[in-house]
């Protein structure tokens, strides 16, 4: 069997929680305090209970908006009201139409209703006053964080001057990171976008904002990249903003200028220990209710050919880290071992034809998923010759490398799981599931992968 061992994979090792700003813990502090009050109004009203635990759940679970700069209960308004009436709307539904009595009965609409307007209310007075207390923290020089401006251009300059005299935004530029310039700049040009990582680490800085540089998009892209283990946060000024191109409420806006803070969802703790969970969970419970499956497919197998029920093979995971995947053996002894981007049709078994037609042959990896070798949803792990051939010839490919292979993906359910002429789109798509990545997400792909699997789509990898 091919030794297992680890390839030379330039992605970073660490990987430390990033840390939420100075006061961020005011908010979901004054946020509990105010939709206590709303079940104290309602004598502990059980449908009021239940709206508040929502309510305070839609509006902390997402803690990206705590790396907001222009902290203004206006600037959020619509996403404050949205995310306190949707809980109520809820629960309000559940009790006119009965579905659960525990919570109460139609004659407590009128005091369920009142006591969720008053928990809106106090949860945007709260937020309001956590602000005004955050502004005047960062007004004062008690609150500020370090930040390099990528980029020394005219636009680059004017956030420098934005950031350094509007103290209330809590940054304090310190240099600019970009190539050499011939005119004069207001603060220090420290280097250029290579030596970000090193900057970083040097002068404790906790913000990057990207305003225009002088290297390509995709050169920057790779930079940024390699700096996800990290604890830095991103804000880049979006292209063509002088068009009104950026729909208003979703960024910060500084002096006129938007800054789009990047979410990077697998830095958040909570993310990643969300999504470990999400998958031991769904993994042991699928593999539960299929056992009668991989009994009957296990001595299909055996029965069909000579050789092991299992196929194992060296793919490459998370960080360059190679694991041994679990998949039934669908093809003859000789030849399943020959690695090979397309499938011929003369090397599948009878058995393993139809195990691949139903994806039944993939099941044995919900164990390299509880072992922690995979996850549900993400990249398909592949071979270490393919990453080793493609890895510096196709821009992302080791990208894809940050996080744990799936067993379906992005670029699965879109039909680009095989083949030389797939690459790069497959690419761009594990990518982009990397940087968008959500638990809403992986259950949308999830079962949009049945879907694929239910037409007869699916292909293997």
């Amino acid at each position: 069997m091919t030794a297992l061992r680890k390839l030379e994979i330039e992605i970073p090792a660490r990987e430390r929680a990033l840390p939420l700003p100075p006061l961020s813990s005011l908010v979901p502090v004054l946020d509990a305090v105010a939709l206590s009050v709303a079940i104290v109004l309602s004598a502990g009203q059980p449908a009021v209970i239940a709206c508040s635990l929502l309510t305070f759940a839609a509006l902390n679970v997402d803690t990206s908006r705590a790396f907001r700069l222009d902290l203004r209960v206006g600037q959020e308004m619509g996403w404050l009201l949205g995310h306190v009436a949707v809980p109520l709307l809820i629960v309000v539904s559940l009790v006119s139409l009965g579905f659960l009595p525990w919570l109460g009965s139609v004659r407590d609409l009128d005091r369920i209703v009142i006591a969720g307007a008053v928990g809106a209310f106090l949860v945007l007075v709260g937020r309001a006053v956590a602000y005004a207390i955050a502004r005047a923290a960062r007004t004062r020089g008690l609150v500020a964080e370090k930040a390099l401006i990528v980029g020394n251009g005219q636009l680059a300059v004017e956030l420098a001057d934005a950031l350094a005299r509007h103290t209330e935004y809590g940054l304090m530029p310190i240099g600019f990171v970009d190539g050499p310039t011939d005119g004069e700049l207001p603060l220090p040009l420290l280097g250029g976008p290579h030596e970000l990582e090193g900057l970083i680490e040097e002068f404790g800085v906790r913000r990057l904002v990207v305003a225009f540089g002088r290297g390509s998009d995709r050169e920057l892209t790779a930079i940024l990249r390699e700096l996800e283990g990290l604890p830095v946060e991103v804000h880049i000024v979006p292209r063509f903003f002088e068009l009104g191109s950026v729909p208003p409420g979703t960024v910060d806006s500084l002096r006129g200028i938007p800054l789009v803070h990047l979410r990077r969802p697998a830095l958040r703790a909570f993310a990643r220990f969300t999504k470990r969970s999400f998958d031991v969970a769904v993994a042991s419970t699928i593999l539960v209710a299929c056992a009668p499956v991989l009994l009957v497919a296990a001595v299909a197998v055996r029965v069909s050919s000579s050789g092991p029920i299992l196929f194992r093979q060296v793919r490459v995971g998370r960080r360059g880290a190679p694991f041994e995947m679990l998949k039934f053996r669908t093809m003859r002894v000789d030849d399943a071992a020959e690695p090979s981007w397309g499938i011929e049709e003369h090397r599948v078994t009878s058995v393993g034809r139809v195990l691949r037609r139903l994806s039944i042959d993939e099941l044995p990896q919900l164990v390299n998923v509880i072992r922690g070798d995979m996850s549900l949803v993400g990249p398909r792990p592949e071979l270490p010759q393919f990453v080793e051939r493609f890895g510096t010839a196709i821009p992302g490919y080791r990208d894809r490398l940050r996080v744990h292979g799936g067993i379906t993906g992005l670029a699965q359910i879109h039909g680009r799981s095989r083949g030389l002429d797939s690459i790069p789109e497959r690419v761009r798509l594990d990518n982009t599931y990397i940087e968008t990545r959500s638990l809403w997400g992986d259950i949308v792909i999830l079962f949009r992968t049945l879907e694929v699997i239910f037409r007869g789509d699916s292909q293997d990898a």
